[in-house]
């Protein structure tokens, strides 16, 4: 099982410091672009 969620527990954790890069530039549409994409995707791996 932990095989399984490796890879998307792995882009989840790149989505949330993608979106932290951008917050560090105050770019408030590519932070909620990239939150979004995490949030998605724990909701389709969990």
């Amino acid at each position: 099982m932990l095989t399984t969620k490796f890879f998307p527990t792995l882009l989840i954790i790149l989505d949330v410091c993608a979106a932290g890069a951008y917050a560090t530039h105050g770019d408030i549409r590519k932070i909620i672009y990239w939150l979004s994409a995490a949030v998605l995707t724990a909701a389709v791996t969990y």
